[in-house]
């Protein structure tokens, strides 16, 4: 687990540019689940809550990651909260964002959450994103994992999240579900997040009929190109394979492959040639 740092442990130079977007912080709170991040604060402050995540700049990764989730805020409020401020000052880069009071999403059968994250997943499909410079695309993310044609099929414009866990799936107080911790965006089909958020749904205890019929709910879905989905499902089976060799990667390819069909009847994943 990353070492979270406390709002006492910042440099001064750190707390002194927070407070002067901030207001005073009288009090702060650490966040210890999920998130890459060496800091993860709620801070009470005098302009209300305020959520802070940050790292190190020498952490090149992680300043990357932060980069690139200020880049594609503008686009995702919607959806996710506002980043209303940046600091980079004393070795350190943070962003401070509108504060969801919730909870992390249940994602298992019977849960109250899964319409509402259905419906998050459905304002997604509404986020412009082609016009994004310096988003990788998902086709290059993935691009020794797939053939030139699958690549052609995988290809597109919308902006992604790729990364819905229960973690990054806020539930408020009001029900509605809120989507946060956009490190991982690219650019690609509408439908990804959306089979993605599918497959969770499998690894927290669906059986593949009950994934696929919530997720056959999802209009973007509906819409997916069946080459283009086994593109998906092809290189992401070809990508855990190699990371984690394949007796590893079995659970979660079996899983990814029910995509292809929609029924209990996983396929094979072949190597490109």
């Amino acid at each position: 687990m990353i070492e979270r740092v406390e709002w006492d442990r910042l440099p001064g130079g750190v707390r002194e540019a927070v407070q002067e977007r901030v207001g005073r912080v009288a009090a702060s709170e650490v966040h210890q689940q999920g998130l890459n991040c060496s800091v993860a604060l709620t801070l009470h402050a005098a302009a209300g809550r305020t959520f802070m995540k940050g790292v190190r700049a020498e952490d090149t990764d992680g300043a990357e990651a932060l980069a690139r989730e200020e880049l594609v805020n503008p686009f995702v409020c919607a959806v996710g909260p506002a980043a209303w401020h940046a600091v980079h000052t004393d070795g350190w880069s943070l962003l401070l964002f509108d504060h969801v009071d919730g909870r992390n999403a249940d994602l298992a059968p019977g849960s109250a959450d899964l319409g509402p994250v259905a419906d998050a997943l459905r304002r997604m499909s509404r986020i412009a994103g082609a016009s994004l410079q310096g988003v990788e695309r998902l086709v290059d993310r993935l691009g020794q994992f797939l053939t030139d044609e699958e690549a052609a099929r995988l290809d597109g414009d919308h902006l992604l999240h790729t990364d819905t866990n229960p973690h990054n799936l806020m539930i408020d107080g009001a029900g509605r579900a809120h989507v946060v911790d956009w490190a991982m965006p690219a650019l690609g089909p509408v439908w990804v997040d959306a089979a993605c958020t599918a497959v969770r749904l499998m690894e927290d205890g669906h059986s593949p009929k009950t994934a696929l019929a919530w997720l056959n709910a999802i209009e973007s879905w509906q819409r997916a190109a069946p080459a283009a989905v086994a593109a998906f499902v092809a290189g992401t089976c070809r990508h855990w394979t190699a990371r984690v060799g394949e007796k590893g990667a079995l659970p979660s390819n079996t899983r990814f492959q029910y995509l292809l069909v929609g029924v209990p009847h996983p396929a094979t994943c072949t190597p490109p040639h």
